[in-house]
């Protein structure tokens, strides 16, 4: 099955006064939509958008994987472990919250700054905080970054016009455009026909239960998150 979510039904949030620009994809804040509390792992998918000298004082978070990517500008982000680090374009960012952290994140800089933020429900809770951050991932190619506390993964693909990128295989998947424009074809569509496809646009996301065989295809130069999750495993009943 294939849910698709448009850039236009995302709930506002932030602090425009602040030059704070928030669009959330799923339940969130006082945008409670208890049809909309998560897919798969995934518990959020925030497009934020900070004007210069703007951003979000410390505050905590706690079992929680939390991962950014950053679209324009540069991200400074100062954590409670010590951790202070720019997030660029093409970098992904990784804070495990554990059993709790607090952290910083704003724009130092002197042009905006454009992120995705997403984030995931660990398979178990607690631990130690942990924090990673990979610069540049995919370049010009397809690629992948692992969270296994969530039984997820995290894969790139920067598609020029014309040319397909493989949608992983998964029980769930989650596809956010996030520049440019692509074509969206299931498993058992007959792709060159684009019969059953749909168009998607930034912002745009889709929600595949049960992927199989799924393709995108670029109509302009584009940028796509694509995340792959499994069900949990299912834990025996405890003894009656």
């Amino acid at each position: 099955m294939i849910s698709i979510h448009r850039a236009g039904d995302r709930y506002p949030g932030g602090d425009p006064d602040a030059g704070i620009e928030t669009r959330h994809a799923f339940s969130f804040g006082p945008h409670y939509d208890p049809d909309n509390l998560r897919f798969g792992a995934l518990i959020a998918c925030n497009e934020e958008r900070l004007a210069p000298g703007a951003g979000f004082d410390e505050h905590p978070h706690s079992h929680t994987e939390i991962v950014t990517w950053v679209v324009e500008g540069e991200l400074t982000h100062r954590d409670s472990a010590g951790h202070a680090t720019l997030v660029r374009p093409g970098d992904v960012q990784h804070l495990s919250s554990a059993g709790g952290v607090r952290h910083v994140e704003r724009n130092d800089g002197a042009a905006p700054l454009v992120f995705v933020q997403m984030w995931l429900a660990p398979l178990e809770p607690g631990g130690e905080p942990s924090y990673g951050i990979v610069r540049g991932l995919g370049g010009g190619a397809p690629a992948s970054y692992a969270v296994p506390a969530a039984g997820a993964e995290l894969h790139v693909c920067r598609p020029d016009a014309g040319e397909r990128c493989a949608v992983p295989d998964g029980d769930f998947v989650y596809v956010h455009v996030v520049r440019g424009e692509v074509r969206l074809n299931g498993g058992a569509v007959d792709a060159d026909r684009g019969s059953g496809a749909v168009d998607l646009a930034p912002g745009d996301a889709a929600r595949v239960t049960d992927a199989r065989g799924v393709r995108l295809t670029a109509l302009t130069p584009a940028e796509v998150l694509c995340w792959r999750m499994s069900r949990p495993p299912a834990h025996p009943a405890p003894p009656g």
